[in-house]
């Protein structure tokens, strides 16, 4: 089953034939008024998982949108590029019209590196927020996350909060329409995360993930050198974080949502997802070892993708490991050299090529953070809603095969005061 409504449909005679009873049942239903609510359903399994596919796609598009005369005139290359991958018709793509709504310019997003003016910070601890704000001249300093949601010059909030407190916090910002780029992981599970996105449509503001990684220009040339099959056709993927965090509080006490996989592991398995198109692996298989106050000091995760391929995912925070990736095609490998997370260069198939990063302004708290500038630049077309769910889908089936539960597993957050 899949719920439309009428601000997002797909109206080609080219595009209804590839895809059949599905665009002739939209076809029928715009007939009969608006598609809120209503039920479309298919059976072909043929073609189920490229419709699905497509309206990931075009649903991230709709977050992006708002004004209908904009999108009018809007040519959306990524959208026709995606179908010509997806239907293998160029004339399909370059003959798609797709009347979505601009609402929100990703754009904006920029004020977070590029000399816009950063208009308030927000802390629980008013001092700490003041010192902030005066080490990097902000003009407002706020001891609560209300107050900042209320400041009406507020058009888009960075969520740097720990872990458990992504949700409520991010859900008090969309109830004052502030768009979000909301820290990894954007929840602590599957069901916070979609309780994040349907917050996010209901409100009609921009969500997105914070995986800086997949935004730097390591990780863009990866994706393209893929997708030009620069190293034959994909085979393995290998990936490994290990750092010791055992002194830090956040990474091993279970409820400030610590533990190796929330907090470093993620980074290993969205490069595998990345790595692999998002596409969903036909098998998770993990395994690790506990701390004693129930996270996880170290894990495995093992994926298995369609054609016989892998990626094999290690992560600790009790000891050092290389922090490097590896991908592995029949004719070539692609190496990220340490540190994984933050790439600055690439060795394919042992040639090694430089990424370098603008320098800071300031001293920075972690390595390379000055290539956070990237997803601030961004929007959602590297980070999907769809890309996030799975990510968390994932990591809730491998903290069940090791053991690690939360509260937020059990019962809904609390909310916060």
């Amino acid at each position: 089953r899949l719920l439309w409504d009428s601000s997002l449909l797909l109206d080609n005679k080219k595009l209804l034939r590839e895809f059949g009873p599905l665009f002739e049942s939209v076809r029928s239903l715009r007939e009969s008024g608006p598609l809120k609510n209503k039920i479309i359903s298919f059976r072909d399994s043929d073609y189920q998982e490229k419709i699905v596919r497509l309206l990931n796609f075009t649903q991230r598009l709709k977050s992006l949108v708002g004004q209908e005369e904009i999108a009018q005139a809007l040519r959306l290359l990524d959208l026709t590029q995606r179908l010509k991958s997806l239907v293998g018709q160029e004339e399909i793509a370059q003959a798609l019209r797709c009347p979505v709504v601009v609402r929100f310019d990703p754009w904006k997003l920029a004020w977070y590196c590029h000399g816009d003016q950063v208009v308030a910070v927000a802390a629980r601890d008013l001092s700490k927020a003041q010192e902030f704000a005066q080490t990097h001249k902000i003009l407002r300093a706020y001891g609560s996350y209300e107050e900042l949601a209320r400041d009406p010059d507020i058009d888009v909030v960075y969520v740097g909060t720990i872990h458990p407190h992504h949700l409520q916090v991010s859900l008090l910002f969309m109830e004052h329409n502030k768009n979000i780029l909301c820290e990894k992981p954007l929840a602590m599970n599957l069901r916070e995360v979609n309780e994040l996105l349907d917050g996010a449509w209901k409100s009609k503001v921009f969500l997105m993930e914070a995986v800086w990684t997949r935004f730097f220009p390591a990780s863009l040339e990866i994706s393209r050198l893929l997708s030009q099959n620069a190293v034959g056709k994909l085979k393995f993927f290998r990936a490994e974080f290990g750092v010791n965090l055992l002194g830090v509080s956040r990474s091993v006490k279970k409820d400030l949502g610590g533990g190796a996989l929330l907090d470093i592991g993620i980074y290993c398995i969205q490069m595998a997802l990345m790595v692999f198109d998002g596409e969903r692996p036909e098998s998770i298989q993990a395994t690790g070892v506990l701390l004693d106050t129930g996270v996880d000091e170290a894990i495995v995760v093992t994926l298995r993708f369609s054609g016989q391929r892998l990626a094999v995912c290690t992560c600790t925070i009790s000891a050092e490991l290389p922090n490097e990736a590896l991908i592995v095609g029949t004719s070539g490998t692609i190496k990220v050299p340490a540190h994984l997370w933050c790439p600055t260069s690439l060795i394919v198939s042992g040639v090694e090529t430089q990424f370098p990063l603008p320098p800071p302004d300031l001293p920075l708290n972690f390595l390379n953070s000055t290539g956070m500038r990237y997803e601030a630049e961004e929007e959602s077309r590297r980070m999907s809603h769809a890309d996030s769910q799975l990510l968390a889908e994932i990591m809730d089936d491998a903290r069940r095969q090791v053991g690690v539960i939360y509260d937020q597993d059990i019962a809904p957050a609390a909310a916060l005061h």
